[in-house]
């Protein structure tokens, strides 16, 4: 198991605060945003008499409405194709370990979400990387370049949309496309569209699960950690039509009990939040994606495309190697008592020696925040480059 781009410089950052040293957090998607006071009130009001397993694939009552906040997205499924579990990530590995053996491999474009690559090496599942480039914002590469990657173990293809760590947004057409690779070579689909609210500039979110033909094939992983900004509550869910494997996902969900009582009833609540919260979140997070994108590209030798959804971008910066610069930003840098922490991109490839000179950078602050970390990441390359 390898260890995570956005948390193995941890131990960096607590002794740089011990050293009095404000540390800015941008290495990871944790918002500022407040959490809805709906998921808040229901937390606050729990009031059963004993905190009690839920059933493994969840709380009926929370499916139930999960159906109908699909259904508001063009999503139409069932109950019984919802399976909650315990934050996106479990989730994910539910997925992964459901249709992938031993030996098995997976396409997925890179970069990408880090756990991708480690849920896959624990079960000794071969990632086949297709690498997307900075030059076009991360784009998905030629459909092609999947074609050529697929052989008799290939059994998956994997995305992110809106995409993680790049905020690339794919379209319908580029989604149709792979509904053709998978029909084609009897393939699933996993798209992890945990960020589908957060799409920008007046385009629209796809669903892999609202095109036709799919669903054996589809299978959407996804969080109320970002939508709610709830990321402590830990609550996700697999969802597909495809029966078989969501029986094979259930043995998975009985094998780790349940996902929390408590935090279902939170997220049961937000199921409830106006259509308001979103509109106001996401004006916030284009403003401030808008800031940012434009500091970054006057920094000298940076280079960072303009995301079309979630809250990452991914810089290009003017150093050999991104992880000795952000561990340096922890242990030797600061300015006016302050440093900013980032997470090397190397850790977001499968292919080795790539990222190397590139970077994640989460907008998850407000924009005071985000200026001084800008001011500080100015200065330090600066420095570095002395």
């Amino acid at each position: 198991m390898p260890s995570s781009p956005i948390r193995k410089l941890v131990p960096f950052s607590d002794a740089a605060k011990e050293r009095g040293i404000d540390v800015i957090h941008l290495n990871i998607g944790q918002p500022d945003i407040e959490t809805p006071i709906e998921m808040l009130t229901a937390i606050r009001n729990y009031a059963e008499p004993v905190i009690a397993y839920t059933q493994s694939g969840g709380v009926p009552s929370y499916r139930h409405k999960l159906v109908d906040y699909y259904a508001k997205h063009d999503i139409h499924v069932e109950k019984d194709d919802i399976l909650v579990t315990t934050g996106g990530s479990e989730a994910l590995l539910f997925a992964i370990f459901s249709i992938l053996d031993d030996g098995d491999e997976i396409i997925i474009p890179e970069p990408f979400y880090a756990n991708y690559n480690g849920f896959s090496q624990a079960g000794n599942i071969t990632v086949q990387p297709i690498t997307s480039s900075i030059s076009d914002g991360f784009a998905l590469p030629e459909i092609s370049a999947f074609k050529e990657k697929i052989n008799k173990k290939t059994k998956a293809i994997l995305i992110c949309n809106p995409n993680n760590p790049t905020g690339y947004l794919y379209t319908k057409q580029e989604l149709e496309q792979l509904r053709e690779i998978v029909l084609e070579h009897d393939l699933f689909l996993i798209v992890d569209e945990v960020y589908r609210e957060f799409v920008y500039d007046g385009k629209n979110h796809t669903s892999v699960l609202s095109l036709d033909g799919l669903d054996e094939h589809a299978i959407v992983v996804d969080s109320v950690s970002k939508r709610y900004s709830a990321c402590g509550a830990r609550v996700g869910a697999v969802v597909s039509r495809n029966l078989t494997f969501m029986q094979t996902v259930m043995k998975f969900a009985q094998a780790r009990l349940s996902p929390p009582a408590i935090a279902q009833a939170a997220a049961e609540a937000a199921v409830d939040v106006p259509n308001q919260y979103f509109e106001e979140v996401r004006t916030e997070y284009v403003s401030r994606r808008d800031f940012v994108v434009q500091e970054l590209n006057k920094i000298p030798g940076v280079v960072c495309p303009n995301p079309g959804g979630a809250f990452y971008c991914m810089l290009q910066l003017p150093v050999d190697d991104t992880e000795a610069f952000c561990k340096w930003l922890l242990t030797d840098f600061s300015f006016d008592g302050s440093t900013i922490m980032l997470a090397p991109a190397a850790g977001f490839y499968s292919s080795k020696g790539l990222g190397s000179n590139q970077a994640r950078l989460a907008y998850v602050l407000e924009k005071n925040k985000l200026a001084k970390a800008l001011e500080c990441l100015r200065l330090a390359l600066q420095e570095y480059d002395k």
